[in-house]
């Protein structure tokens, strides 16, 4: 072994993140850690969104789900690019108060588009994948 967290695989950091996140975005209910911070947060959510395809199934449904509202949303406003999408969701993450869920779920869904948008998303995308290799060993 020569990584602290060993070969822990990308199924086995998807159901980290998901642990880190379900618990980290919720106020301190008696546990000693406290909830994580908005950057911590969207730190984690992109790479457990790249986790998370990676993974496979039961991850799966996550960027299922997302797929489907992608498909969804650019029936709605036909012409509405991935690249626009994906600025639109940075531009909610920056100035619309969300909860700390809501701002892990928003994160967790740009991965996929940006991943899907190509240019300067597609390079994010990539790096946040290439992050979530190295910790997956």
């Amino acid at each position: 072994m020569s990584t602290f967290l060993g070969t822990i695989g990308p199924v086995g950091l998807a159901g980290v993140l998901s642990v880190i996140l379900w618990f980290g975005t919720k106020d301190n209910e008696g546990g000693k850690g406290k909830p994580l911070s908005w950057g911590w947060i969207v730190l984690l959510s992109l790479i457990a969104g790249a986790a998370f395809k990676a993974a496979g199934p039961p991850f799966s449904f996550v960027s299922d789900l997302v797929n489907d509202l992608i498909r969804m949303f650019g029936r709605a406003f036909p012409g509405y690019s991935m690249p626009g999408i994906a600025l639109t969701l940075i531009a909610l993450l920056v100035w619309k108060k969300m909860t700390r869920r809501q701002v892990a779920m928003t994160s967790i869904a740009f991965f996929y588009v940006a991943s899907g948008a190509g240019a300067g998303y597609g390079i994010v995308a990539d790096r946040i994948r290439e992050i979530m290799m190295g910790l997956a060993g």
